[in-house]
């Protein structure tokens, strides 16, 4: 039995990823957890001829509590867009404080699950999560996942639109860094089958997967964000995790991790010099297996890429780490 949690599940990436996996076939229980609407949202996909039992879950009555015991798996989108007026720093305080109290449920209910975290800004979200699982004595390395996923997707289907293959997916191009802009490095010298770039176009797709959030946000008329691509994603990613706590051996994703607390990380975070980081990895039946080197074997142009990577990397990090040790004054 799989119980998956989605924690934010009312909103723009929670709706569309609950329903896809309340179609998935290894998922037995599905709760639902938000501030408002869920009950409504799990009301509405029980209605759909899936094994998945569906429950939604608000915060009185001890829901979050409810919703988190037991569980194998959380993925968490919650967190609130940027509003007009409202500056990048006001939105980080928010949805970290959304983000910390939800690892502080997980770490209190189902101190074992996987987590995935969704929730921007993901560079920072991440080290919060792993603090505050330190601080409650149950952080487990290999079970906490940035999901990073969108940028591999936005990269395989940008690619395809170049060579022409109809199914992007089939291409493996491995993102690396982080998930904001500049962090972002996709190594088009290491895609399998080999993709053949036009030297004139290299820039442009670079540019396109590190930013391709503006494009989506510009596209909706500053209505919205890129919601529906990364509920995809953020589904792609449980599903790994899924397959391979079941046993299906050879599966690999990149994905932001602790590199110190994973096998294979600790060379991978002396080149760098950050202690998370997104490479692929492989998964097995308790998470993370080990962690795969593809720094090492980037090209020239790549590694300049990876130089403004990393400075802008160890001050999202420093911001997280910072957030939980020194809380901002309310």
């Amino acid at each position: 039995m799989v119980k998956a949690v989605v924690a934010g599940a009312s909103g723009g990436i929670g709706q569309p990823l609950s329903l896809l996996l309340k179609s998935c076939p290894l998922v037995d229980e599905l709760s639902l957890y938000d501030v408002v609407n869920t009950p409504g949202v799990a009301a509405d996909l029980s209605h759909i001829s899936t094994p998945a039992k569906v429950t939604g879950f608000l915060p009185k009555d001890d829901g979050l509590k409810q919703a988190f015991t037991g569980a194998d798996i959380v993925v968490i989108p919650a967190g609130i867009p940027r509003k007009p007026g409202m500056t990048r720093d006001d939105l980080f305080k928010i949805n970290a404080g959304i983000v910390q109290g939800l690892i502080e449920g997980v770490a209190a209910h189902c101190p074992k699950a996987y987590i995935l975290v969704i929730s921007n800004p993901v560079n920072s979200t991440v080290p919060i999560a792993a603090e505050v699982l330190k601080r409650a004595g149950c952080f487990d390395p290999t079970k906490l996942f940035g999901v990073t996923t969108l940028d591999v997707v936005r990269a395989e289907t940008f690619v395809a639109g170049i060579s022409g293959e109809r199914d992007p997916a089939k291409t493996t191009i491995p993102v690396i860094g982080g998930h904001s802009g500049e962090t972002i490095v996709p190594l088009f010298s290491q895609a399998k089958p080999s993709v053949n770039i036009p030297a004139d176009k290299m820039d442009a797709l670079v540019n396109r997967v590190q930013f391709g959030g503006d494009e989506v946000v510009k596209a909706k008329e500053g209505a919205g964000s890129a919601t529906l691509s990364m509920a995809y994603a953020g589904y792609r990613f449980a599903e790994k995790v899924l397959k391979a706590v079941k046993g299906e051996k050879g599966i690999v994703e990149p994905s932001f991790v602790y590199l110190p607390g994973v096998s294979g990380g600790d060379s991978i975070a002396k080149t760098t010099g950050c202690d998370f980081f997104s490479v692929p990895i492989e998964l097995g039946p308790n998470g993370v297996e080990k962690a795969i080197d593809v720094v090492s074997s980037a090209n020239e142009n790549e590694k300049k890429l990876l130089e403004a990577c990393y400075t802008g990397l160890k001050s999202n990090i420093s911001k997280g780490i910072e957030f939980v040790q020194n809380p901002p004054q309310k």
